[in-house]
């Protein structure tokens, strides 16, 4: 019975852990390959002041990208797009990919490593 219970327990743990993984996790490595090979729209949801300190190379600003969002991103709603925010325990990043896939865009993922996680591995950034 307390096997029963734990494992009822891990379950209703994991279900919500799930559904926040709406949209896949992409490694540092894959999205500087995909950046390298210009096949990402790469979108930086940490607000304007934080975009201007230093973000992901060819990075979208989303705070002033917002309203026009479609214009900023390529006609070709199979594009990969990339969100991302401060870090692992960071979900603002939902906004610009919640607003990705409002558009139409099909292939939608997420860094978790967010921009600490790429400066922490020694990645550059742009201005």
């Amino acid at each position: 019975m307390k096997k029963l219970i734990a494992f009822l327990a891990a379950a209703f743990i994991a279900i919500p852990a799930m559904a926040d993984s709406e949209y896949p996790d992409i490694s540092i490595n894959e999205l500087k390959k995909a950046i390298e090979e210009k096949k990402v729209a790469v979108i930086d949801v940490n607000g304007s002041s934080s975009y201007a300190k230093g973000h992901v190379p060819t990075a979208i600003d989303f705070a002033a990208a917002k309203s026009d969002l479609a214009s900023k991103l390529p006609s070709d709603k199979g594009t990969l797009v990339v969100a991302y925010c401060g870090g692992p325990t960071c979900s603002a990043y939902k906004k610009a990919a919640n607003a990705a896939k409002e558009l139409g865009y099909t292939n939608v993922k997420h860094l978790s490593a967010g921009i600490s996680g790429w400066l922490q591995a020694g990645e550059k950034t742009e201005k």
